[in-house]
């Protein structure tokens, strides 16, 4: 094998240093430390050796690190002289490494980790070092071996000790702190202790990755659900694939399994699949893993147990076959700790950590997941339904108390008879009751009420036996002489017939005999007006419908039932006729069935709307919705009420749009429809995001995106209330949050339409630029310029492209950004009336040609990229003189050349040839002389322009005083800061200006 040069060595190991972390990295430097030892090069091997020690470090393979290090060690211990400062300070730094690394490796006797913790003192001592690293070491070292008092004692004693050069960073310590108060039960004290880290104050490598996953379940337990769902999306997006990271990747999973979220902790599982495999670091694995197990468990209960998980070791498991193979490798690891320790700890910890009972019984999290498959329905808790965002679910009424079937069967009854949303869960319940039964021992009544309970269930889906069902349901009725219902029945089968799409006669058949049944009902009989008037109101609905198809303006026989909620927007299809209809019927039964006529109000606001006479529209809806809460039917006023908020935002007048959003979120407390529920949330979240209120909007698109996941509606109304949630979020500078939220659903998103795929997109490649990933960035913009391609617009795609270069530009991709360059100023100028978006990439491509060692011909074609951006702005100023945005990009674009040019002679380099250095001399002095006159101008652009370009104005003049420091012009770089500070003094300027230009005065004369 051929030997490696030093040259190779040294290049391998600066490409070390930049890969990413794994088990690919780790055996490069193998190789490297192999080659730099072969090469006997000592100084070359201890830089290998300590690269090593870090690729470990930052992998899943940590306890590797012991052999290195020991090496390393007896490497200094040879001649520490041989060591440079910053050597000998890595070398000590690493004990801290390694001594977290000996208590996590069980193979290692408890004597040999206690041996080298006290080596770890005694070489810090003898270097002059804090104790303060050494007693947190100890108090891991004793807390493992179950001697809490020491651990306390060693804790007392790493807080009272000095920092110094040896101290862990504060955002690591403080991550210690917190997770050691979580072990002894404070979970509000670790909090305090996090604080600083989540805050962003103290931050490292790691944090606030670890902190913001460990944080999970204490917040849980505090009760701090909003918190908990955000550092769940923040610190996922933080740990996702980092091999370092999974134990907190582990935490994540835990987290969903125990906030009923296990299909989102599936997807992180299934994300991280190639690293369940057996890990070398065995206490990395048993904390991953561990996380893993809590969810599997709960996948079991929830009866997914034979589901397919994800392969272990190349084998395919299911769910219970990987829970199996996971615990039994987890608990010999943990034994093992024991038997070294000399205590149970480790394994009661490890049990009562896989035995968790969930913390919230659904935390919706905002992001999409995939419901869990259905055959795993059997055994799984009904589906979680919030009552605010973050609250656990409201269980259903029958469930909540221990009635028997009697009262249950009345509940059920009273139900159905006012319209209550509840009725069609209670009469599943009785009917699942009643089929436990034996038979014979159903009552007669009992058994038609379920049968006309499941034929209605039946009708609203569309189901091909619907009709069948619904007959027999009326034949059983007549047979028990309870002809009130049969009557109900019969129109139920004319809606039916309507929904099915029949022929028009056929319906209106039906329906008349649906009103001779009830007009043939006893005069005493109490139901006799209601069922004659439910009769009238459902020919005049369905009327209309059946007249546009006779008339030839329907598409068919389609769905009659959606005319319960206005006929067609773009026909008349007889409006004038139906709303006398309804007027007249709102007369005749206000007063007697007042839900009724509310219902008949409500479709003669959604008439005036298809008529375009909003203003009526929110009266009529408002009337309706007041009818139907004075009617103690307050669910009934969700719809109309959500409808005339939108209504008046579009109207402007978001105030009363407010107020009607929040009442029908308040009269939806007892509607069980889940997209009603999620509807009329996205139509609050909408109105409050519009009027600036981002926290509270977050809160109800988030509710609203679940409601929408439960009616199986995702990809839908729930990616439009994910899309919201997401600018929700990004309005309350949570740019991670919204991120997440908004990768999640993308995909929904980009079903919806080119308009609403490129704006996804765009709105990710902003996020992702606040979250400084200039590469992913770019990609969004880019591949959203692409979907615009087409349009007739260039202008959308000119700014993508645009956007894109800036983003490659930052990403350090500068062929790629000067090619979305060029190709945006090709199109901004095809469409014209943009010279700021030119002159902007005019600029932005001069200074991308000075990247990397300055010529004379990169600052030549820097300088002509300037003066065609001043060129473009001379002509637009040409037409409009005075535009304020145009004089200051000109300014900026003078501004911007001096610096070229300053740049230019910043990297000039001395010559020894003395005409050579003489010709550079005096091109120098020409560069800055041009330099002054340039900023000269800009400044004197900046004075025009007023107050709000005061920092502009100083930071030009700045540069014509350095500069003419450099040209050995002192006194006149002075005067030019004190001319530009008594200038300001008599504007009134902002004092921190002021003090800005005297700052820079003080040092040209100091």
């Amino acid at each position: 094998m051929t030997m490696m040069t030093r040259e190779e060595i040294d290049r391998g190991l600066e490409e070390n240093r930049q890969a990413p972390n794994g088990a690919a990295r780790n055996a490069h430097a193998e190789a490297l430390v192999s080659a730099a030892e072969a090469g006997g090069d000592a100084a070359l091997f201890r830089t290998a050796l300590d690269n090593l020690i870090t690729a470990y470090l930052y992998s899943a393979e940590s306890s590797k690190m012991l052999v290195p290090f020991a090496r390393l060690l007896q490497e200094y211990d040879k001649d520490p002289g041989a060591f440079s400062s910053w050597e000998a300070h890595s070398l000590f730094w690493q004990f801290k490494w390694v001594a977290t690394a000996i208590g996590d490796s069980p193979e290692i006797p408890l004597e040999s980790a206690a041996g080298w913790l006290e080596e770890m003192e005694r070489r810090y001592r003898l270097a002059g070092y804090s104790e303060r690293p050494v007693r947190e070491a100890e108090m891991w070292l004793a807390h493992a071996t179950g001697d809490d008092e020491r651990a306390d004692r060693a804790l007392a004693a790493w807080l009272a000790a000095e920092r110094d050069d040896m101290s862990d960073c504060h955002a690591c310590e403080l991550n210690s702190q917190g997770q050691y108060a979580v072990l002894r039960g404070d979970d509000a004290r670790a909090m305090e202790h996090w604080q600083p880290v989540l805050a962003g104050e103290r931050t490292c490598a790691e944090e606030p990755h670890r902190v913001l996953a460990t944080s999970l379940l204490p917040l849980l337990r505090l009760g701090r659900l909003e918190e908990a769902r955000s550092h769940h999306l923040r610190g996922y997006r933080l740990a996702r694939g980092n091999e370092s990271l999974l134990p907190s990747v582990g935490k994540h999973i835990e987290f969903c399994a125990l906030s009923g979220n296990e299909s989102r902790g599936l997807e992180i599982l299934a994300e991280h699949a190639a690293h369940v495999a057996p890990l070398p670091n065995v206490d990395d694995r048993m904390a991953f893993h561990g996380g893993i197990l809590v969810l599997l468990r709960r996948l079991k209960e929830l009866g997914y147990g034979d589901s397919p998980a994800v392969p272990y070791e190349g084998t395919p498991r299911t769910v219970s076959e990987l829970y199996d193979v996971l615990y039994a490798g987890s608990l010999d690891i943990a034994r093992r700790f024991d038997a070294r320790n000399g205590t149970t700890r480790v394994s009661d910890r490890f049990l009562a950590r896989i035995g968790r009972e969930p913390l919230a019984e659904v935390l919706p999290l905002g992001v999409r997941s995939a419901p869990l498959p259905a055959q795993g329905a059997t055994g799984a808790r009904a589906a979680g339904v919030p009552v605010a965002a973050g609250a656990a679910v409201k269980p259903s009424p029958a469930a909540a108390d221990g009635s028997g079937l009697g009262e249950l069967v009345d509940r059920a009854r009273r139900a159905r008879d006012t319209g209550h949303p509840s009725a069609d869960g209670l009469w599943a319940e009785v009917a699942v009751r009643t089929a436990a039964l034996p038979e014979g021992e159903v009552d007669p009544l009992l058994a038609a009420d379920v049968a006309d309970s499941r034929a209605l269930a039946a009708a609203r889906t569309g189901a091909a036996d619907a009709a069948e069902l619904l007959e027999a349901a009326r034949d059983g009725y007549r047979a028990l002489g309870q002809a009130e219902r049969a009557a109900l029945a019969e129109l139920r089968l004319a809606s039916a017939a309507a929904q099915a799409g029949a022929a028009p006669e056929r319906i209106r058949e039906l329906l008349a005999v649906a009103l001779r049944a009830a007009e043939a009902l006893d005069a005493g009989e109490p139901l006799r007006e209601r069922r004659i008037a439910l009769a009238e109101l459902a020919s005049l609905r369905v009327e209309s419908y059946l007249r546009s198809l006779e008339d030839g303006r329907g598409e068919g026989h389609g769905h009659a039932d959606e005319h319960r909620h206005g006929p067609d927007h773009g026909h008349d299809h007889g409006h004038g006729e139906l709303a006398a209809g309804l007027t007249a019927f709102i007369a005749d039964h206000a007063e007697a069935l007042p839900d009724l006529a509310a219902e008949a109000e409500e479709m003669l606001g959604r008439i005036a709307l298809s008529q375009g006479d909003p203003e009526r529209a929110v009266e009529l809806l408002a009337a309706a919705a007041r009818r139907s809460v004075a009617a103690d039917r307050p669910w009934e006023a969700v719809e109309p009420l959500a409808l005339r908020a939108g209504l008046l935002m579009q109207l402007g007048r978001p105030e009363e749009g407010e107020e009607a959003a929040r009442a029908g979120v308040e009269h939806a407390a007892e509607v069980t429809d889940a997209e009603t529920q999620g509807a009329v949330r996205l139509t609050l979240a909408e109105i409050l995001l519009h009027r600036a209120e981002a926290a509270e909007a977050a809160e109800h698109a988030l509710t609203a995106a679940h409601w929408f996941d439960l009616a199986g509606l995702s990809a839908d109304g729930g990616a439009q209330a994910r899309l919201l949630l997401s600018r929700a979020y990004a309005r309350a500078g949570r740019h991670a949050d919204a991120a997440e939220v908004l990768q999640s659903t993308l995909p929904d998103l980009l079903e919806h339409g080119e308009g609403q795929a490129v704006a996804a997109r765009e709105f990710l490649g902003d996020l992702l630029r606040q979250l400084n990933e200039p590469r992913a960035a770019a990609e969004q913009f880019l591949l959203a310029a692409e979907v615009a391609k087409g349009w007739e617009d260039a202008r959308p795609q000119a700014g993508l492209a645009h956007s894109a270069a800036d983003q490659l530009s930052e990403a350090r991709l500068d062929e790629e950004a000067v090619a979305a360059y060029e190709r945006a100023l090709e199109l901004y100028r095809a469409t014209g009336g943009a010279p700021v978006a030119e002159v902007r990439i005019l600029r932005s491509l001069a200074w991308l040609g000075l990247r990397g060692e300055i010529t004379d011909a990169q600052v030549a074609q820097a300088r002509s990229r300037m003066a065609e951006a001043a060129a473009v702005l001379d002509a637009a100023l040409a037409a409009d003189p005075q535009a304020e945005a145009l004089r200051y990009e000109l300014a900026q674009t003078w501004h911007q050349l001096a610096q070229v040019l300053d740049r230019r002679v910043t990297s000039s380099e001395e010559s020894d040839d003395e005409e050579a250095a003489q010709a550079e001399k005096a091109l120098l002095e020409a560069l800055r002389l041009e330099e002054i006159e340039l900023v000269e101008r800009a400044a004197a652009l900046y004075a025009e322009l007023g107050p709000d370009h005061l920092g502009s104005l100083v930071e030009s003049v700045q540069f014509a005083a350095w500069t003419e420091q450099e040209l050995g012009r002192e006194e006149a770089g002075a005067a030019r800061m004190t001319a530009l500070i008594e200038k300001l003094r008599a504007q009134g300027a902002p004092p921190a200006v002021v003090d800005r230009a005297e700052y820079t005065l003080r040092h040209l004369t100091s």
